[in-house]
């Protein structure tokens, strides 16, 4: 049973925020919660929320179908960091010019399921 949590426009770059998603990829819940909890990167904040609120999803998904769900029994499947849209800045730069600034974001899914 497949539960995931998706995180849209999360500020901060795909490339950051990939390093840490592939720590916690195939690993058990328990495990990643652990993983991220002790990484210090701005970007483990948000994985593990997403984290949580798939692990919530699958829980709640197991209840509306009349079957018993242990965190334990769940790994992490898939945990995706896409490109959101770039928020364009300008910096005033010397003689009048303008470079620009890109703010990028991420759009982040985090699948987890029950182990076989």
């Amino acid at each position: 049973m497949e539960a995931r949590a998706i995180g849209r426009f999360v500020r901060q770059s795909p490339r950051k925020v990939r390093l840490v998603a592939d720590l916690i990829r195939g690993q058990g819940v328990n495990e990643a919660y652990a993983i991220l909890q002790f990484n210090e990167k701005k970007a483990a904040r948000s994985i593990e929320k997403l984290l949580k609120s798939a692990v919530a999803n699958a829980m709640s998904k197991a209840d509306t179908e009349g079957e018993r769900l242990d965190v334990d029994d769940l790994y992490v499947k898939r945990a995706l960091v896409d490109e959101g849209p770039t928020y364009k800045r300008w910096r005033a730069r010397a003689m009048g010019r303008a470079s620009p600034i890109r703010k990028r974001t991420s759009h982040i899914t985090v699948v987890v399921d029950r182990k076989e």
